[in-house]
């Protein structure tokens, strides 16, 4: 069974989070149950809630949103018919008709949507749907919450009367207005009204002259207010007429509470269902602003919160564009207590109150700003020491107060307990009370509790490092700046840094120096040991964490190397395609050519035919019938590789061109005449030059002449020198 104390709830601020998840609510009655929220004492019950904040959340992301379910409460009205022959007020049954509405609309709506919400359906369908409340109060009062003309035919046939005689009333007292104003008998106002009811503003002196009553007068006595005669009497009418439908109205409604009064037990439960969707409501809106999730509830004895948040100081934070530092936290059976240690301000109690609230939180149904891969069990008990706890009612001290809430917790404490110990020890000498503390951190460890404490004690530090299933862990402190990191280093003891702060904060060196004389040799070389292995720690993560970068930026770089090996063989690939498809080319122009040459000598077709139709029965055998897709793919290809060459030719153009255009002393041209031996700068072909006409030769290369400019020959002779 689970039994929390409100001193641990007080101790972990859990107040303070009800009341923004109060805040969040729509209604009174909902802002009252979220600040009564506790912890569930039944897992399935626990569950449910969790998964009904959860679908909540769900629904602010998808399109299914949920009708909204805000509410009049009808507190009063539900007091008010639970008495016997008590009748409600129209404006009371109004309410009670929208709050039916809303219900129904709500549980219409979660049944359509089951696969969407199925645990808040659950909880709907333990809720009846009926339209008869809506039905029966929409026969009697309209929307705007007045009775209608027709809830009864006597109140009908009244309005009806009431209608008529008004009409009278209005016409008659326009005949008087009429009659006395043309006579000069009123003032400039003409009319007004007094006890509601509708007079002429007669001057003072004339006011014997009009027939009537006088109903009042001006401040000033200058007017006389004076219903006329002939209205006098049908004014009497609609007053009788006003008081039986009073009458009526108080029957009908009595009639109408008879009907309503059957369905009370029901009543409540709609205003019930509704107040517990807003309190849903409610911590949805909370999760949603601390990026709460629900973390895997599991049987097995482990707690493990991944970037926790402390929910408060996460918000607090957030207000003020502050960055909020998450810790990781793990309990298990092979490592079920954890002794942190460090320097004050370093964030000790803010990790062990981080653990403590969430846990709270998660079995009082609230969702926690956790990482997803997050997981915990459910404990029976959680137990709290945090602050200073002096009494001043009971005469107790710090230390007195510390002691007694120890023997609570010997008494309590079992494998199914959490307990957080803020500052373990203190109050008491430092050797003593740490003696004392050693003695009850060993009987909780005994008792296999799961527990988180904090100390400066070095005893407790040592004892933890002893004991095989409980573990040190420090604030991490930076060497350098002195300032706090707020992040939890598990495995390791921490320094108080106590020297250090001090000096940090202007005490003399020689006063440090003189304090340190004053100790043992041994427990300052302790903590001195301590704050060197800390700081040698400090310097590993961050090496670690420089190394992790540069093994990521190689596993890029690698990744980068392989892709373009693997562009630079698919275009190996495709190139040597080409070059095997033009080597073809040029060995069937070659077979072609030798066939041309044979039919120039011997002038045979038939012969010719048949060797050319050889060569291409010999090249179509090799081939494959190719579908149309393919040889569009292929051609395709072709042209990228084509293109993808001519790019390259392009750019070893462009090289040798620019190779070309360095500036090269060059050797005086040799002036070429007729008869010299020459061949173009870029071929292969010597010709003798024939003739030279102004800038151009004619050159002969025996079997064809061109015309060449001279600035694109070369000597023959020169070139082989």
């Amino acid at each position: 069974m689970v039994s929390i104390t409100e001193k641990t709830l007080q101790d972990l601020q859990f107040p303070t989070v009800l009341e923004t998840i109060s805040d969040g609510c729509n209604t009174d009655i909902g802002k009252e149950k979220a600040l009564q929220i506790k912890p569930f004492r039944d897992k399935e019950e626990l569950m449910q809630a969790l998964m009904q904040t959860s679908e909540y959340v769900s629904s602010f992301q998808n399109n299914n949103a949920i009708p909204n379910h805000g509410f009049d409460a009808i507190t009063h009205e539900i007091k008010f018919l639970a008495i016997e022959d008590s009748f409600l007020e129209v404006g009371s049954f109004r309410k009670i008709a929208n709050l039916s509405a809303t219900t129904n609309v709500l549980l219409n709506f979660l049944k359509k949507f089951d696969d969407y919400y199925p645990n808040l359906n659950a909880r709907a369908s333990r809720v009846e749907l009926t339209k008869d409340i809506i039905t029966a109060i929409d026969a009697i009062v309209d929307k705007y919450g007045e009775i209608k003309d027709n809830a009864s035919p006597a109140l009908a046939g009244i309005r009806q009367n009431m209608n008529l005689v008004r009409g009278k009333v209005n016409q008659s007292f326009g005949v008087a207005l009429t009659q006395y104003n043309g006579l000069g008998y009123l003032d400039d106002i003409k009319e007004s009204f007094v006890q509601n009811r509708r007079v002429l503003a007669v001057l003072a002196m004339y006011r014997r002259k009009v027939k009537g009553s006088i109903l009042g007068s001006s401040k000033t006595g200058s007017i006389a207010y004076i219903e006329p005669e002939a209205t006098l009497k049908y004014s009497r009418e609609l007053a009788n007429l006003e008081y039986e439908e009073k009458e009526e109205i108080t029957r009908i409604l009595k009639n109408l509470s008879n009907v309503i009064r059957p369905y009370l037990p029901l009543l409540v439960e709609y205003q019930d269902f509704l107040s517990d969707i807003d309190v849903v409501a409610g911590k949805a809106k909370y999760a949603n602003r601390i990026n709460g999730i629900l973390p895997t509830i599991t049987e097995e004895r482990r707690l493990f919160f991944r970037e926790a948040y402390h929910p408060i100081l996460y918000l607090n934070n957030k207000q003020k564009k502050e960055v909020t530092h998450p810790q990781t936290i793990e309990l298990k059976q092979e490592n079920r207590i954890i002794v942190i240690s460090g320097p004050n301000a370093g964030g000790k109690t803010i990790s062990l109150k981080t653990v403590g609230l969430l846990q709270l939180m998660l079995q009082s149904g609230i969702l926690i700003p956790v990482h997803e891969r997050s997981e915990t069990f459910l404990f029976d008990r959680i137990l709290t020491d945090i602050g200073d706890n002096q009494s001043i009612e009971n005469h107790l001290s710090t230390y007195s107060y510390r002691l007694k809430n120890m023997n609570y917790f010997l008494k309590k404490c079992n494998r199914k307990t959490m307990f957080l110990i803020d500052e373990f020890g203190t109050g008491s000498d430092p050797e003593l009370g740490g003696a004392l503390a050693e003695i009850f951190l060993e009987e909780f460890y005994h008792r296999e509790a799961f527990g988180i404490i904090t100390t400066h004690y070095s005893n407790l530090k040592i004892l933890a490092n002893e004991l095989p299933y409980a573990t040190n862990a420090n604030m991490m402190f930076d060497e350098k700046s002195l300032e706090p990191m707020y992040k939890l280093a598990l495995g390791q003891a921490g320094s108080s840094f106590t020297f250090e702060v001090a000096q940090k904060n202007g005490i003399p060196f020689g006063l440090i120096n003189r304090a340190k004389k004053k100790i043992e040799v041994g427990k300052v070389r302790f903590d001195k040991t301590i704050a060197t292995l800390q700081k040698e720690r400090s310097k590993l993560e961050k090496t670690s964490l420089n190394l992790k970068e540069e093994e990521t930026r190689a596993r890029e770089e690698s990744k980068k190397m392989e892709n373009i090996n693997t562009r630079i063989q698919q275009k190996l690939e495709s190139y040597q395609e080409l070059y095997d498809s033009n080597q073809k080319i040029i060995y069937i122009g070659q077979k072609i050519d030798d066939i041309a040459e044979k039919y120039f000598n011997n002038k045979n077709k038939k012969e010719l035919i048949g060797e050319f139709l050889k060569i291409v029965e010999i090249e179509n055998s090799k081939r494959k019938k190719a579908t149309p897709k393919e040889v569009k793919a292929k051609v395709e290809k072709q042209k990228e590789v084509l293109a993808e060459v001519q790019v390259k030719v392009e750019e070893i153009r462009k090289e040798k061109k620019e190779k070309k255009l360095k500036p090269v002393i060059e050797k005086p041209k040799p002036i070429l005449k007729v008869g010299d031996r020459v061949r173009m700068l870029d071929g292969r072909s010597v010709g003798s030059i024939d003739s030279i006409e102004k800038n151009k030769a004619t050159v002969n290369y025996g079997i064809f002449t061109s015309k060449v400019n001279l600035d694109e020959l070369e000597l023959v002779e020169a070139v082989k020198k």
